[in-house]
């Protein structure tokens, strides 16, 4: 399904664990730097209602006084998960997009604010670059540097995985509780 930002809630109340989709348009990064700033009170320069938030350090070039990103994998989101949730409320997110999964405390989040966690594809930075058009803006860059910085990105076909729904399903917990099953059969 292709999912065109700014999602509406609908849309993404109508999205299960596993679901394949494909973002146009625009996402956002953001990482530690960022979610604590909010979390402590602070305001982006940017409004991010109906927006993605991809948790990712983007490799960066300017040629011709323009951006362009040469990488753009996701990065480990569990670190995250002390502020998601209140981040996904504040700036009134839709999906957030990582690799290894959040806990419970964004899992509710995402079930009280109609936002589902996208997985994408760890180790495929270069081929993600690709999907990624145009860097339309910067925010932040001189305040929390290049890989923390918001980087404003227009993308089409972006490929990820729904792993958290707005439902309370999670792919992770999942796959957490046959793993411990299977290791309790073994010992």
């Amino acid at each position: 399904m292709e999912l065109k930002t700014p999602i509406p809630e609908a849309t993404i109340r109508s999205l299960k664990v596993g679901d394949l989709v494909e973002i146009t348009g625009l996402l956002f990064t953001g990482r530690d730097a960022v979610h604590k700033f909010i979390h402590d009170g602070g305001t982006l320069p940017v409004d991010m209602r109906g927006a993605v938030l991809y948790h990712c350090g983007p490799v960066m070039l300017k040629e011709a006084g323009a951006w362009k990103c040469v990488a753009a994998g996701p990065t480990t989101s569990a670190r995250e998960e002390p502020y998601q949730a209140g981040v996904i409320e504040k700036l009134g997110l839709r999906a957030v997009i990582g690799k290894g999964g959040m806990g419970d405390k964004t899992l509710e989040g995402c079930r009280k604010s109609g936002c589902v966690y996208l997985h994408a594809v760890g180790g495929a930075a270069q081929v993600l670059a690709e999907r990624i058009k145009k860097v339309r803006n910067v925010h932040m860059l001189e305040q929390f540097g290049s890989p923390e910085a918001v980087w404003e990105l227009e993308v089409e076909k972006f490929p990820c995985v729904v792993t958290m729904d707005s439902h309370g399903n999670s792919l992770h917990k999942d796959i957490f509780a046959k793993s411990k099953a299977a290791l309790a059969e073994l010992l």
